[in-house]
């Protein structure tokens, strides 16, 4: 089993022509995902060969998705392009729509969230993120797909890196999916919808939940995690060193006063249960613990 992304995922690549597009359109090719169609406005009828693939480019979503049957999108869009992109999709009511993107303004990410949510038929995961990774069925994004297998892990973080590690460090055990929601101040898909999926997946046996400073997710998902989740978490809180005010690394990872502090969020994580690390290595050697029982 795996959240949101399965062996049955059809996959189109909103800016397949572009560079970035390409390259990783390669690399998720590589990895078996079906991708089943580009978009680009105006480039509709051109087809894109990779490693002797041919992709069919479309001019919108909606087409993409007539001709492919395509139910899952990736936008590998500028930033000044992914609001129309995002738009595109969900208008067209893709059943999940990554985006990678990086650098989008914040009110545009408000409003085609908000018009996803007003919609109801579009999960958003991103911006500014890696996208998932079900190993061994789909990779919809800029995951490494050769650091981990599939297993019994649910993976959900805010960090991409922090993501790429904790696959690396428990590779032995593996994954069911592994979600990047991305570090800016509003995502798509939270801590807490993942969580929620993870205990609802039947194959999935212990979740580890990764997070940053700012904010106040963590503090929301550990709440969550007391009332709803039944399955082992272990967690780890990125920015125990990081200076009060100053944003570290994400858009979202900025500290007001005492609020939204690493140590804040390891508190309410280890009150609802959950066993925090005070690295990475450590988070993962928890898991294993946990596993080995």
């Amino acid at each position: 089993m795996a959240i949101f992304l399965n062996e049955k995922s059809r996959v189109i690549v909103q800016g397949m022509t572009g560079s970035e597009g390409t390259k990783h359109s390669k690399r998720m090719l590589a990895s078996g995902t079906k991708i089943v169609g580009g978009v680009t406005p105006g480039k509709g009828g051109q087809i894109v060969e990779i490693d002797g693939v041919k992709i069919p480019v479309f001019n919108s979503v909606k087409e993409a998705m007539a001709e492919s049957g395509a139910n899952v999108s990736v936008l590998f869009v500028p930033p000044k392009f992914a609001k129309a992109a995002a738009i595109d999709a969900i208008d067209a009511e893709i059943e999940l729509m990554v985006v990678i993107t990086e650098g989008i303004p914040v009110h545009d990410t408000a409003e085609f969230f908000a018009y996803a949510q007003s919609k109801g038929k579009t999960r958003i995961i991103g911006p500014n993120c890696p996208g998932l990774i079900s190993p061994g069925k789909s990779n919809v994004g800029i995951i490494p797909a050769d650091i981990t297998g599939s297993g019994k892990i649910g993976l959900v973080s805010k960090s991409g890196t922090l993501t790429y590690q904790m696959m690396y460090e428990l590779r032995d055990f593996g994954f069911s999916t592994a979600v990047g929601i991305g570090g800016d101040p509003i995502v798509g898909t939270t801590h807490i919808d993942c969580l929620r999926a993870f205990q609802d997946d039947p194959e999935t046996e212990a979740i580890v939940m990764i997070g940053e400073i700012g904010g106040d997710a963590e503090e929301r998902a550990a709440a969550f995690i007391k009332e709803y989740v039944k399955k082992p978490v272990v967690g780890y809180v990125a920015g125990f060193t990081a200076p009060e005010g100053k944003t570290m690394g994400h858009a979202g990872a900025i500290v007001s006063g005492s609020s939204g502090t690493a140590e804040a969020k390891k508190d309410a994580l280890e009150a609802a249960g959950v066993k925090v690390g005070k690295t990475p290595s450590e988070t993962a050697e928890l898991m294993r613990q946990i596993l080995a029982k």
